[in-house]
């Protein structure tokens, strides 16, 4: 790989290091990493640009593909085709106020001008949402007839309960379209795919960005918390908001488009996705397991949410989930 970097960059490196478990490479005060590219050439260069945005905004820990001497942003070397990845500098492992430090990420990218078009879910997570729950329970069904192991068996056994919670969620967001109490908040950002605590790691990956409202990443920040940080969820998660909200309050809708999110069965749908490439079924079969045993503790802390946080949904006019 470093005949990749002389030859096609001009990068001659000084130093091998690991990085989070990945091979990267130093040259003067830069570090590089090498990754295979993917197929979808357009939403490669919607991520790159997003990253671009952000690394302008200062986060310059934000890892974001280069050329190659040619003006070429894929690089085919002895049969395969790389992006090359540049960072600008590790950020410091010091951890600093996380909800301050999202809001500021939000806050800081809302005013990236152009909406993508493959990396964008802004407004659209009903449509989403019902398009992704048909593809995937007929996928289910077919892997099912085709693989009769314990992992097909348990999902098929979970499969109506999956259909109904994503229900649930589509009718809450359709609910939340409704919804007239919103502020500059709610319009879109840069944020990213499933969000746990990217901003206060060394590196941000370009493939982690997408485009969407504030509520995706603490929707998601929140379902990690009450998934794997049982004990002290709660009170993580408040202080979080709480920061958050210092700067960038929420409105009426954020919140409601938040909750709506947590409805969402995403978890359940990452891990049937990692089963539908990984195909090690006695692993997916464990994972799936768990983490239907965490379901049960996860519908009781959304049955609590609103007064966690500090909400009253009554006066606040914002319906709930009964059923939890």
């Amino acid at each position: 790989m470093r005949d990749l970097l002389n030859t096609f960059y001009a990068i001659h490196i000084s130093e091998e290091i690991l990085i989070e478990d990945r091979v990267a490479y130093q040259c003067d005060n830069h570090i590089y990493f090498i990754t295979l590219a993917t197929n979808n050439k357009a939403l490669h260069m919607e991520q790159s640009l997003l990253a671009y945005y952000v690394v302008e905004k200062g986060y310059d820990q934000t890892a974001h593909p280069v050329p190659n001497n040619y003006g070429e942003w894929i690089t085919h070397y002895r049969d395969e085709d790389y992006l090359v990845l540049k960072v600008t500098s590790l950020k410091n492992r010091r951890k600093a106020d996380h909800g301050k430090e999202l809001a500021q990420f939000h806050r800081n990218n809302s005013a990236y001008a152009f909406e993508p078009q493959h990396v964008s879910s802004y407004g659209q997570w009903k449509q989403l949402w019902i398009e992704k729950l048909t593809n995937y329970e007929k996928k289910i069904i077919e892997e099912a007839k085709e693989h009769k192991n314990n992992y097909y068996r348990l999902l098929m056994d979970i499969l109506p309960y999956i259909i109904g919670i994503c229900e649930n969620a589509i009718q809450y967001v359709n609910e939340c379209n409704q919804e007239s109490r919103y502020d500059q908040s709610d319009q879109g950002t840069i944020t990213f795919q499933r969000y746990h605590d990217q901003l206060q790691r060394s590196i941000m990956w370009h493939t982690d960005l997408v485009y969407d409202h504030v509520a995706r990443d603490l929707a998601e920040f929140i379902r990690y918390q009450l998934l794997y940080n049982e004990e002290q969820a709660f009170n993580d998660i408040s202080v979080f908001l709480k920061s958050y909200q210092s700067i960038y309050p929420l409105s009426i809708f954020s919140w409601r488009l938040l909750y709506a999110r947590l409805i969402y069965p995403a978890h359940l749908f990452d891990l049937i996705d990692e089963a539908f490439t990984g195909r090690n079924f006695e692993k997916h079969y464990e994972q799936l397991r768990r983490m239907i045993d965490r379901q049960t503790n996860y519908e009781y802390c959304l049955h609590r949410f609103h007064e966690s946080v500090g909400l009253d949904p009554k006066r606040l006019q914002m319906p709930v989930v009964h059923w939890f």
